[in-house]
């Protein structure tokens, strides 16, 4: 990269600029940088994915192999940040073998291929699985296996196990440490889990917003020399103190959501929660956990009222008989604030601010009252500088800091988060803590499905741990 630099239509701020990088063939590269610092954005110039017609600015040279980067396609593997976007077919087998098939790979290596990749990531389905069936973390690992059977040269990996289970995450790591001994394939990993990602890399390149590459060299060394800065830009330096727990300030009040008996399935699937009672009470935070595919995500779209169960029903104590899935959407959000896995699930505007008015002005909060409680919510997750911006347009952790506050702005009796820190550098992840904190101890019900165990361990006051039924009849072995 050249002097590298990216603008997205409509932007004052350059998402990334004034890059110059040289990456040798296979070298292992962890690309660090707080919220924002343009790692995405960096990762898909390299994959030849952005596309200055369509009103974005760039400038300067983005090369592979030394020619332009979108000439050099498929020599690039790319699993982008959300894997929902690399999945395009209706089954998991059809999927990984879509890309061997139009790069032109023979019929018949293309099986072999695919069973080899997902048994390397640990993908535990059979090929007929749909694909529309599998949690976030069982999306990424499908979407990694379709990247890792294509050989590619270079591979691209944004936040390969940011929705991963601990032990999905390690198979992952594992599989990429293979693939790279296999193939000599060079690496640019973008990943917040610093010190699991380290055994993959010989080389760390931190990215400063707008400032281009301000520190570059072995890990070791780049961490001795600049730790102390790096941790308090935000990014996440190995043996960083873990934070202090964020204890109630008292004790929890009655139940605000109950969910009786719940039994919820995919179709023509067993059940992934099976007569399930819960109560969530105000001013409690209580964490979802599991491994991947114990339906959590399911378990929290049915008590938000967003899913019907197939039995059992969750309801509001107080608020009559009608269960919360048959509420009108008007009425549900003054109650329930929901946080979806994929942030840009719930975008439905062209502005941030917008974005954020949206569910007040819908409830018939007062338009001065609507904006003051925005504003408020824009300094808080350090999005102000952002009002104006497309929320397609954010980073990562930009877009995940706004679903939050776009669930916030209703002032909810109940919220629910998916995956609330995914994305997130050191300073917003504690904000995020500080925030969630002070919204329990004001009396609101949080639940939170997760994998980050120290946020967790921070957080939550209880803990509801679910465990993966049965694997179906013609799972992977």
């Amino acid at each position: 990269m050249r002097g590298w630099g990216w603008r997205h239509a409509g932007r004052r701020r350059w998402a990334v600029r004034r890059v110059d990088l040289r990456v040798e063939p296979g070298e292992r590269v962890l690309l660090l940088g707080p919220s924002g610092a343009g790692k995405s954005t960096l990762l898909a110039g390299l994959a030849g994915l952005l596309d200055a017609s369509t009103a974005a600015e760039q400038e300067g040279a983005a090369l592979v192999d030394g020619a332009p980067a979108d000439r050099q396609r498929t020599r690039v593997g790319m699993l982008f940040q959300d894997p929902e976007t690399s999945l395009v077919m209706a089954r998991a087998g059809d999927d990984v073998a879509f890309g061997l098939e139009n790069r032109g790979v023979p019929a018949a290596e293309i099986w072999p291929r695919v069973d080899a990749a997902v048994r390397a990531v640990g993908f535990p389905y059979g090929h007929d699985r749909p694909t529309t069936a599998l949690s976030g973390g069982e999306q990424q690992r499908l979407a990694l296996a379709g990247a890792v059977a294509a050989e590619p040269a270079l591979l691209l990996l944004d936040e390969p196990t940011a929705n991963l289970d601990p032990q999905g995450a390690a198979l992952v790591r594992a599989a990429v440490r293979r693939a790279l001994d296999a193939t000599g394939a060079t690496l640019l990993l973008v990943e917040h889990r610093v010190a699991d990602a380290l055994e993959l890399v010989d080389r760390v390149v931190v990215l400063e917003p707008g400032g281009g590459v301000v520190a570059d060299g072995a890990p070791g060394a780049v961490f001795a020399a600049h730790g102390r800065a790096l941790a308090a830009a935000g990014v996440w330096v190995p043996g960083a103190a873990a934070a202090p727990p964020r204890r109630a300030a008292r004790a929890p009040g009655p139940a605000v959501l109950e969910g009786d008996g719940l039994v919820l399935a995919h179709p023509g699937r067993p059940p992934v929660v099976d007569g399930l009672d819960v109560a969530l009470r105000a001013g409690e935070a209580t964490a979802v956990v599991g491994p991947n595919g114990a339906g959590k995500s399911t378990l929290a779209l049915a008590l938000a009222g967003l899913l019907a169960p197939a039995a059992g029903a969750v309801r509001l104590p107080g608020a009559g008989a009608r269960p919360l899935h048959r509420w009108r959407a008007r009425d549900l959000c003054r109650r329930v604030g929901t946080v979806f896995q994929d942030p840009e699930h719930q975008f439905l505007t062209a502005r941030v601010d917008d974005e954020l008015l949206l569910g007040p002005r819908r409830t018939g909060v007062p338009e001065a009252a609507a904006r003051a409680r925005v504003d408020e919510l824009l300094a808080r997750l350090r999005l102000d500088g952002l009002a104006g911006a497309n929320p397609f347009t954010l980073s990562g952790g930009e877009k995940r800091r706004l679903s939050v506050a776009t669930a916030l702005a209703t002032a909810p009796d109940v919220l629910v988060l998916d995956e609330p820190t995914f994305g997130q550098d050191a300073r917003t992840w504690a904000e995020l803590l500080d925030l969630l904190a002070a919204l329990r101890d004001g009396g609101t019900s949080l639940l939170a499905v997760t994998h980050d165990e120290p946020f967790a361990a921070a957080l939550a006051d209880r803990r509801l741990a679910l465990a993966r039924p049965p694997a179906p009849a013609g799972a992977a072995a």
